[in-house]
Formats: structure tokens, C-alpha cells, sequence
């Protein structure tokens, strides 16, 4: 018998005075075994199997039992996130035209669960806007995807993503991209992002805290800029970085439903036409200005 299992049924025998049976581990309605259970069918159980130390234990085959169980039980309710990753593509990107290769590849093979608190995790492939508190939204993967496939970001191309939360967007964007400039104005976001960025080994992504309205003129200009969320205005400022014949997407709130429209710098100027509706927060910096009656 192993002496660390008889070891610890001594210490059960003498701080309970119930007689160290081998056997009566075998019985469920043996205290012997209902005082052993939490000792062995956890990590010291683990250790014990994998070390055969048990061997030529009668008491073995119950704990092997308990260790097992719990074992599979934990593997058994791990989510699995590669299959819902697939769900998400098959019933809400897939169905909404985006026939794109190099997105869907991404959509498939990029863990949303990874950028969103853990707490998130279960609900981050949700069919809406996943709520990430203090009015910031990750963008549902139906819009995103559908902005992503309208904007048509090519492997050369530099791209401007505003408020990339904890870095998802941007993750996508740097598989079809060629270098991705990431704002952040939620310092503790932006933190977060470039850690988890790094984590998952994207390289191309240079993650910076501040307003994003404001952009990044000194890293551009940009053949792509892509706004995540929605805007009332746009100032001019931000459309300057954006290269001659570059592309930007923006949710427009107009009205109960906002409209997705795609922007298309020609001769200096923006020129915009819709693509599709949808919904999500008006993002810091782009609201309109109250106007004040007199």
C-alpha cells in the first residue's frame, strides 16, 4: 500500500476515531470514504494516479473512480468556443453576403472570447451588440463583418480602427491589413487590448490611448479608417488622414436606426453613400453639439 495514502488514513483515524478499513472506501455510506473523498479526488488524487502511487491500494479503484469523474466533468462543460466561432459565421455572417475569404477565414480562426472580459466570455458570440459598460459596445459580428466586406481592406493597405475597445476589431483587421493604428480612449481598454493582442501573437497592431475623435495624423495618412460605433458628425480633421481613394465606415445614428455608410475620398472630399442599417453607441467625440436656444 502507498504509505501516503495510509499516511493520510491514520491522520483520519486519529482525528476521528473511525477504524482505517481499506475496503470500507468501496462503501458509499462509509464515512471513512466521506472524509477521504475531498483528499483524494482533487489535485492530491491526481498526483496519486499519475504516480501509481495507489497500486496495491484496495482503496484505489475509488479513488481513481472520483478522480476521473471530476476530470471528465470538468472537460465536458469547457465551452467550446471553435464551434461557436463556426455557428457565428454559418448564421450570422455567412447569411448577411459577406463572401469574402479573407474575412471569414479571420471570423473563423480569431477567439472573440479573447477580447472581452472573462466574465464576457459565454456571451461573446451573441447575435447583438455585446455591452462592455460605460456606453461602449463591441460591434455585433454581422455589422462588422458586413462593414469589413464593404470596405474591401487589401494586404498593403494601412488602416486607422477608432475604439477598438479590447482589440477584437483590430485583430481582425490585422489579417487582412498590412499594419493597423488602433485609438483607445478608455485608458484601462487600451492597456487591456495591447496585452491581449500580444497574447494571441498579432504584431501588426500598434495600440494608442487617446480621444478618438482626434485619430492619429502623425501615423497616417490611411488608406482605410473604419469608426467603431456610431457617429452624429465627423470632423474634418479625422476625414484629412484619410488617403486620396482611401475608404472609411461609419454607423450613422439617424433616427431610430442607424444606417452603415461607406465614405470614398475623391479629389479631396468624402464622398459617402449607405450600405446597410444598423445600431450601436454614439462614440465619444463624435456626438453633435448641443444647440442652444434663444
Amino acid at each position: 500500500m502507498s504509505s501516503n495514502f495510509a499516511n493520510s488514513l491514520k491522520v483520519l483515524e486519529a482525528s476521528t476515531g473511525i477504524e482505517p478499513v481499506y475496503t470500507d472506501l468501496q462503501s458509499a455510506a462509509s464515512p471513512l470514504r466521506q472524509l477521504a473523498e475531498p483528499v483524494f479526488a482533487g489535485h492530491s488524487a491526481r498526483r496519486l494516479v499519475a504516480q501509481g502511487a495507489l497500486d496495491g491500494c484496495p482503496g484505489r479503484a475509488f479513488v481513481r473512480r472520483q478522480y476521473y469523474k471530476k476530470l471528465n466533468a470538468r472537460v465536458w462543460s469547457m465551452p467550446d468556443f471553435s464551434a461557436r466561432r463556426t455557428t457565428m459565421v454559418d448564421t450570422q455572417v455567412r447569411p448577411s453576403d459577406v463572401t469574402k475569404f479573407p474575412i471569414i477565414d479571420a471570423m473563423l480562426r480569431i477567439p472573440r472570447e479573447a477580447y472581452v472580459p472573462e466574465a464576457m466570455a459565454e456571451a461573446a458570440y451573441v447575435g447583438n451588440n455585446l455591452d462592455l459598460g460605460g456606453g461602449r459596445v463591441l460591434l455585433e459580428p454581422r455589422t462588422l463583418a458586413k462593414m469589413l466586406d464593404a470596405l474591401n481592406i487589401q494586404s498593403t493597405e494601412a488602416v486607422l480602427d477608432l475604439g477598438c475597445a479590447y482589440g477584437y476589431s483590430s485583430a481582425l483587421i490585422a489579417a487582412l491589413a498590412d499594419a493597423v493604428v488602433a485609438i483607445e480612449e478608455d485608458e484601462d481598454m487600451a492597456r487591456d487590448a495591447m496585452g491581449r493582442l500580444a497574447d494571441q501573437g498579432v504584431d501588426n497592431v500598434a495600440v494608442i490611448a487617446g480621444p478618438l475623435a482626434e485619430g492619429a495624423a502623425k501615423h497616417g495618412p490611411y488608406d482605410v479608417i473604419v469608426v467603431e460605433g456610431a457617429v452624429e458628425t465627423i470632423g474634418a480633421g479625422l476625414l484629412d488622414q484619410l488617403k486620396e481613394g482611401g475608404r472609411i465606415a461609419a454607423i450613422f445614428a439617424e433616427g431610430a436606426l442607424g444606417t452603415v455608410k461607406i465614405g470614398y475620398k475623391i479629389d479631396g472630399a468624402v464622398n459617402w453613400r449607405f450600405d446597410f442599417n444598423a445600431g450601436a453607441p454614439v462614440l465619444p467625440g463624435f456626438a453633435k453639439a448641443a444647440a442652444f436656444a434663444f
